[in-house]
């Protein structure tokens, strides 16, 4: 099962040149056989490498149901994304909350996201971090230049509550 989403739009401005960049992230949320499931929180982020400050807010995704916001108080275990400028923010946030989903392939179109577009000239890493209640918490980082000046794969295996993740970059 494949869920696309495509968030706010709006092209990347660097130095009043235009720079549009085809920017897709696919991974996986495997099946995990327990008694007690529940969907992951799932953050994605931009950082400069060894940072551990988030660059840019991506996605956030969180039970978005509970009544009073409630869902909100879980976000907090995403641990790496919380004290990566996940705390500072108010959420939900227009263009990057979204509901938690199921297992399976989720594939995320950043190409127009307006994060990107204050991104200046130089490496990062796209964070993703996933964590279940009741269940364990994972990250796993994919490095890309910005902006984007030829096409780029980047692939990286999770362990436990990512499977496969896969960037994909072309100017």
């Amino acid at each position: 099962m494949k869920h696309h989403l495509t968030l706010a739009a709006g092209l990347a401005s660097l130095g009043g040149t235009a720079m549009a960049a085809d920017v897709q992230l696919k991974f996986e949320l495997p099946r995990i056989n327990v008694a007690e499931y529940h969907k992951p929180y799932v953050a994605i982020w931009v950082e400069k490498p060894g940072a551990n400050t988030a660059t840019a807010q991506l996605a956030v995704w969180y039970d978005l149901k509970k009544p009073n916001n409630g869902g909100t108080k879980w976000v907090r275990d995403m641990r790496q994304w919380w004290r990566a400028g996940g705390r500072a923010m108010t959420l939900p946030v227009d263009g990057v909350s979204g509901a938690t989903r199921a297992p399976g392939e989720h594939v995320v179109n950043l190409s127009q996201h307006p994060a990107l577009a204050s991104l200046p000239a130089g490496n990062y890493e796209l964070v993703v971090e996933a964590s279940r209640e009741a269940g364990g918490r994972e990250v796993r980082r994919l490095p890309f230049t910005w902006p984007v000046k030829s096409a780029a794969e980047v692939k990286v295996q999770g362990d436990d509550e990512l499977g496969a993740l896969q960037l994909n970059v072309k100017p």
